[in-house]
């Protein structure tokens, strides 16, 4: 017989079922015992006769395999349950569980559920937060395929540090110094000079910083794009804003469980998404909260308040704030007048999501940048060659996905969106 999942037992009603998982909770009784048995789609109450002897001594979390009939019984997890007429006891846990996560809520230390990951994605509103952020990189991909992007995968293994800084982690490449990647940027600017025009990744990177905060980590994932003939930084704010409504849309038709698991509503986008200045943000800070910014750049401070301000004043979680300093943004981007730059960080709830920018597509340009910026041209020269033989009006943006999932699903901690965190005190698991 077939195994078949418990979300399609309500199909079977009266039928014979194969079913196979975990057990979850066991209760026993004088006359029966009443075995909960859990699989990737949930859970179902299984009534095993009191013959079977070894239901009273084995542990939680161990393997089985049920055989039985579907018959109508009121639970607390389905209209339904499985009269068991063989059970076998497929692999018994070794020893008893560190974290109980048979309960409605995990109430452990983040320590302790990323040190016992693998158990703990056990747990449904573990699990769900996984599945959702799955589910936010599909529409991610959908969305622009549609839109005529075309998928790609970049070395992770490079030598030298796209932004230009000295935050990378060194590689021993055959006795030759390499680095792991920051970004894509260099090869997905490359692609769209290479004649795709429009490209993206799902990438993940890496960030040798030493900051140990709940909103940074040192192995990440970006979503990344990027679209050639583009007039302006607008048309990119443009495409991410709606792109956003198409996930959040897909989220509140598909991934209803999901927040109800973690006790949320799902997301709505319910107006446009306000677009300052720098310098009218600067204002802004400084009339409201007494907050001042020396240079054209926001800090963590900075972007919470302004984000209350937002939320106050326009009824949104989400702002554009543009022409960023040019002192604080990569020697690839388009400058704007003296010290500005044709670029904007997209902050939501409070927390920057997005970094984006038209690129400098004149390779004349693009020199003296590098030279303002003090960088050697000779050691990005695969790059900048690309620049010599007609570069169309380009540019692109990054969005943080661990961030991403984190302020969607109102999380304290990014860590909790990754399966198995790197920073700078983790290694394992």
């Amino acid at each position: 017989m077939e195994r078949i999942l418990t979300n399609k037992l309500e199909n079977k009603m009266n039928e014979d079922v194969l079913i196979k998982g975990w057990i979850h909770r066991i209760k026993v009784m004088k006359n029966i015992s009443f075995l909960i048995l859990r699989d990737r789609e949930g859970l179902v109450q299984c009534v095993v006769d009191k013959d079977v002897e070894w239901i009273k001594h084995v542990r939680l979390e161990s393997i089985v395999s049920v055989m039985g009939v579907v018959k109508e019984g009121k639970n607390k997890y389905k209209n339904l349950e499985v009269e068991v007429k063989e059970i076998e006891l497929v692999n018994e846990a070794v020893e008893e569980l560190p974290i109980e996560i048979n309960k409605d809520k995990l109430d452990i230390s983040l320590d302790t559920m990323l040190n016992n990951r693998m158990l703990s994605l056990r747990h449904e509103s573990k699990k769900e937060i996984i599945r959702i952020g799955n589910l936010i990189l599909k529409s991610f991909r959908d969305f622009l395929i549609e839109q005529g992007f075309t998928e790609i995968i970049t070395p992770k293994i490079v030598c030298e540090g796209a932004e230009g800084g000295t935050e990378v982690f060194k590689v021993d490449y055959f006795g030759k110094k390499a680095y792991l990647a920051q970004s894509p940027q260099f090869y997905k600017q490359m692609m769209v000079i290479s004649g795709f025009e429009r490209v993206f990744e799902i990438g993940t990177f890496f960030r040798a910083e030493e900051h140990d905060t709940k909103r940074h980590l040192n192995q990440f994932v970006s979503l990344d794009l990027e679209m050639a003939f583009i007039e302006d930084e607008n048309d990119l704010m443009n495409l991410e804003e709606k792109m956003l409504n198409y996930i959040f849309d897909v989220l509140g038709k598909e991934a209803v469980k999901g927040f109800e698991a973690l006790g949320l509503e799902t997301p709505k986008i319910e107006t446009r998404f306000p677009r300052l200045d720098m310098e009218e943000v600067k204002d802004i800070l400084k009339r409201k909260y007494n907050k001042e910014l020396l240079e054209k750049d926001l800090d963590t401070e900075a972007e919470k308040l302004l984000g209350r301000y937002i939320k106050e004043k326009y009824k949104s979680d989400f702002v554009f704030v543009t022409n960023y300093g040019k002192k604080k943004r990569p020697m690839y981007t388009m400058p704007k007048g003296e010290s500005g730059t044709h670029s904007f960080d997209l902050i939501y709830k409070g927390t920057e999501i997005t970094s984006g920018a038209q690129r400098i597509h004149d390779y004349n340009m693009l020199l003296q940048s590098f030279k303002e910026k003090n960088l050697d041209a000779s050691s990005f020269e695969s790059y900048i060659n690309s620049f010599k033989y007609g570069v169309p009006p380009h540019g692109g943006l990054a969005i943080g996905f661990e961030r991403l999932v984190a302020q969607i699903l109102d999380l304290d901690n990014v860590r909790e969106v990754t399966l198995f965190t790197r920073d700078k005190n983790r290694m394992i698991p």
